[in-house]
């Protein structure tokens, strides 16, 4: 795979990711109940920029050296294309993160019961913020400084990813119930797997057609 060969891209957001929460860390100092209020904020902040990071590389690569073009002209089936193309995004950006963010959790004093839902949050949502990057990553290929308008578009539509996940390890951490924040983190994924892959189809067919 593309993303295998050219390592930077795969080690570029996992490395920011450490960074963001360790800048997060020292800035809210050593406090341990400051650090463990502000961990789920932190953690998932910190994975949202990184997942962000890397959506340029998800069909830029393919539009500079033609494949792009070749997909739109198979008689493959695209969507089954940018499906793959989502799936390897997150298994080589967003599963690292997933990892990494159990064992920065330890770091920023996160409580033990709030580790599964972490993981839960993480697990639901880094695949939504995949499966709507998609869509803006297609409607922006190719265009002069679209890494710019990419993050200033596609932020706001993360918000809602952001808050339930976080209120979810919040509340797991306070011992309140969670059941509620994960149905809704649930019915989004179910949405975005559902919609973005043809959302991504249509708007590679506009902008390359």
């Amino acid at each position: 795979m593309i993303g295998l060969r050219q390592r930077s891209e795969l080690v570029n957001p996992l490395v920011f990711f450490f960074i963001i929460v360790t800048l997060f860390a020292l800035a809210l100092g050593a406090h341990e109940e400051t650090l463990r209020q502000s961990a789920p904020a932190v953690i998932w902040v910190a994975a949202l920029l990184a997942s962000t990071l890397s959506l340029d590389t998800m069909f830029h690569p393919d539009l500079d050296d033609g494949c792009l073009e070749q997909f739109l002209l198979s008689h493959q089936s695209l969507t089954i294309i940018v499906v793959a193309k989502i799936m390897a995004h997150w298994l080589l950006t967003s599963a690292p993160l997933i990892v990494a963010a159990l064992f920065l959790g330890l770091m920023v004093y996160l409580p033990q019961n709030a580790m599964f839902p972490l993981l839960a949050t993480l697990l639901l949502g880094t695949p939504v913020l995949s499966l709507v990057g998609a869509i803006l990553v297609a409607l922006t290929v190719g265009l002069r400084g679209s890494g710019i308008l990419l993050t200033l578009l596609i932020l706001p539509l993360y918000i809602p990813v952001l808050i339930f996940s976080v209120a979810t390890v919040d509340n797991a951490a306070k011992g309140l119930a969670i059941t509620g924040e994960l149905y809704f983190l649930g019915a989004i994924l179910v949405l975005a797997a559902t919609l973005a892959p043809l959302a991504t189809t249509s708007s590679l067919r506009i902008r390359l057609g």
